[in-house]
């Protein structure tokens, strides 16, 4: 018997193409990627469910893929396949709401040092930034300074104005928006198709609307 896996964790975007809503911020990931002008942080800001750290993960397997860096990745070579499994040793995930003090900073701040195991780019995704604590902070700003070359930070947030100034001043930051109703049943209806499932239109309006514009909800 297969594992029962959540919608959202399924249909959840793999390429840039396949992010629903924020047309104009991946294009401007993917020309940078084309052209080779990458920063080494990022600071992706918006509201829930909107594909912060979807994007995070495509971003991380374009730098990394095996035939890249490259605005789309193959999705079938070991980086990619690590990547999109969360078993990449070099694509670390910290959720700074469990990991907020300096102590966890600190240690990252030693582990940037080394280089990656397999990857190209040792990636650190920061979900919910925000709630590093102020020392937290100073000690990530001196990192986030002076990187190695092979690191690249992508910090996500939903309350930007929560982070200090010095530290958005060092990021290339973009802002997602929620998605609208009409996006969201379209995207609903692909999901529905393809797991044939008999569903009324208005339900699926019902449910696009009180998703409040989150994909995840």
């Amino acid at each position: 018997m297969e594992n029962f896996i959540v919608s959202a964790r399924k249909y959840r975007p793999a390429t840039f193409e396949s992010v629903v809503g924020q047309g104009s911020l991946t294009t401007t990931l993917k020309n940078a990627i084309k052209n080779k002008q990458l920063a080494h942080a990022y600071l992706f800001c918006g509201p829930r469910g909107t594909g912060k750290t979807s994007i995070a993960r495509i971003l991380a397997k374009a730098l990394n893929c095996e035939k890249g860096p490259t605005a789309n990745p193959c999705q079938a070579c070991h980086m990619c396949e690590s990547i999109t499994k969360g078993t990449n040793f070099d694509v670390i995930e910290i959720d700074a709401a469990s990991n907020r003090g300096i102590d966890s900073i600190r240690e990252l701040r030693e582990r940037v040092k080394l280089s990656p195991i397999q990857a190209r780019y040792k990636v650190y995704i920061i979900d919910e930034v925000h709630m590093l604590t102020g020392e937290a902070f100073n000690a990530l700003l001196k990192t986030i300074e002076e990187p190695p070359s092979h690191t690249v930070f992508i910090m996500a947030t939903t309350e930007a104005h929560k982070l200090p100034q010095t530290i958005i001043s060092r990021c290339q930051r973009f802002d997602f928006r929620k998605l609208t109703v009409s996006e969201l049943i379209k995207r609903l209806e692909g999901i529905v198709k393809k797991e044939g499932i008999n569903i009324e239109r208005e339900a699926i309006e019902l449910i696009a609307l009180n998703s409040e514009g989150s994909a995840r909800d």
